[in-house]
């Protein structure tokens, strides 16, 4: 499109802000290749311990380097046994066994009874030690498929572990938090079980400045978990006391932390009106403009983790300053490439971006045009018809009288970059029809006189390009054509769209 004039305040704020066509345009393609290359890893509900952390145990080797020492027979012997250094020893190498990545021996731990055994290793003790492995092995069981978290449960885990939270051994206390978001992740029984144990209170409480990275990585990934789930949503309460602290979080630099904080909100917004209403009046909203407002390949992590969810749902928001945010946010993906375009479609944003801009205050309709705008720039073909199939012509024509100069540049681009395209794909003559019934054509016209140069300069070759008596002459076709339905354009329901 041609470059348009932007006022400095908005080119600021604009994340593309001094690139030219042609090095956005490499940019895009080159980022177009990694994302292809590289497959998103796939976020894991439940994770399993495969490394020793335990400051502890005795030095050794990583699980999957140390043969286990003791037969299945020796280990249900060695874990019964009333000697605390024989379970110890007995609880360790069964939980070697479950850590291990391939084939880690779920089914025989399972079926050898030794899980209601570890849970009363959970319990106050002078071995801290035997504690935390306890707590391993019965994370990695809860790590398993749906019939080993129930084993763990229905051997009362969850009042042990959460006992586990005020252990003064950090080790010790973080393996309960993992052991917890393993059980949450299951199902909403599960978490609703943990909440109803003042999960949330004591979690948040172990969140401090000095606390080890991972450690925080453990409890943000929990607390995550515990706001996964439908049939039922968690309920208000806990929505009320994790809420702040997901806010907290998103300040952080870690961005293993952002993603779970950003996974956290998506699923809480997985829902209902009152429920996003809550998210929003936290004051969220802002932070999450501003990490799609980052790089692209920052911009993607935040796709990727749900944060796209919420933004079509906010541009519904009663608020207008919801509205705008949102509307802003979109501006900024639909300026990245087409991976991220396509993200847009995929979560379904055209149709409320087309309301806001039919209906909605004219500092929301603003940003709408911007996102408008950056979408036709970086969009495939396919990606363009699907903008033109979903109305958007009739608010931008609409929008053509509005005071503001900047924005009827912009409309007016848009526009003549539509009809562009539409002449390569032989489609241009139901553009112009559409263009023509929606009163486009008088509001261009008018536009030949405006004040500001620029307008009526584009104005004039917009009519004189695509709308001149010669070339309708030559574009004018029966009317049995114009009523069949073409690639481009559906031009009877679009233009009888209110």
């Amino acid at each position: 499109m041609p470059s348009l004039d932007a006022p400095e305040e908005r080119l600021r704020k604009f994340k593309y802000r001094g690139k030219d066509a042609s090095l956005r345009q490499r940019q895009r393609m080159a980022v177009s290749l990694k994302l292809r290359k590289a497959k998103k890893d796939e976020q894991t509900l439940k994770r399993r311990n495969i490394t020793s952390f335990c400051p502890d145990t005795p030095s050794e080797k990583t699980a999957k380097e140390v043969a286990v020492s003791l037969t299945l027979g020796e280990i249900i012997q060695g874990v019964n046994s009333s000697d605390p250094a024989l379970c110890f020893q007995a609880t360790q190498t069964a939980r070697k066994m479950l850590s291990q990545e391939k084939n880690p021996g779920l089914k025989l731990v399972v079926e050898g009874g030794l899980i209601p055994r570890m849970v009363e290793f959970l319990k106050p003790s002078l071995y801290p030690c035997l504690q935390c492995e306890a707590a391993w092995a019965l994370t990695d069981i809860a790590a398993g498929t749906s019939e080993h978290s129930p084993a763990v449960v229905e051997r009362g885990a969850i009042q042990p572990l959460m006992a586990l939270l005020s252990s003064p051994n950090l080790a010790v206390c973080e393996q309960a938090v993992w052991a917890l978001g393993n059980i949450a992740s299951d199902c909403p029984e599960f978490r609703d079980k943990i909440i109803s144990s003042s999960a949330i209170p004591h979690l948040l409480a172990l969140i401090s400045h000095t606390l080890p990275i991972t450690f925080l990585r453990n409890i943000m990934w929990t607390l995550s978990n515990l706001c996964r789930h439908k049939n039922p949503y968690p309920c208000d309460t806990a929505v009320k006391q994790i809420l702040p602290a997901l806010l907290h979080l998103l300040q952080h630099h870690d961005s293993e932390v952002l993603s779970d904080a950003r996974w956290a909100l998506s699923y809480l917004t997985d829902s209902c009106s009152n429920r996003i209403s809550q998210v929003v009046d936290t004051g969220v909203l802002p932070r999450l403009v501003v990490l799609l407002n980052s790089s692209e390949l920052n911009t993607q992590r935040a796709i990727d983790t749900g944060t796209l969810n919420m933004v079509p749902q906010l541009l519904q928001h009663s608020k207008p300053s919801i509205q705008k945010e949102a509307a802003w946010a979109l501006s900024n993906l639909a300026a990245g490439p087409c991976q991220h375009i396509q993200q847009l479609l995929a979560y379904d944003s055209l149709p409320p971006l087309v309301a806001v801009l039919k209906h909605g205050e004219f500092k929301v309709q603003k940003e709408a045009i911007w996102t408008v705008a950056n979408f036709v720039t970086g969009a495939t073909m396919d990606q363009l018809i699907q903008l033109v199939h979903s109305g958007i012509l009739e608010p931008l024509v609409n929008l053509l009288t509005a005071p503001d100069v900047k924005i009827v540049l912009i409309i007016l681009d848009v526009i003549s970059f539509i009809l562009e395209v539409a002449e390569k794909l032989s489609e241009k003559e139901h553009v112009c029809l559409l263009i023509e019934e929606l009163g486009g054509i008088d509001r261009i016209e008018a536009l030949q006189l405006h004040e500001k140069r620029q307008i009526s300069l584009l104005a004039l070759n917009i009519i004189e390009k695509h709308f001149s008596e010669e070339e309708d002459e030559s574009l004018m076709l029966p009317s049995q054509v114009v009523d069949q339905d073409c690639e481009f354009i559906n031009c009877d329901c679009l233009a009888k769209k209110k």
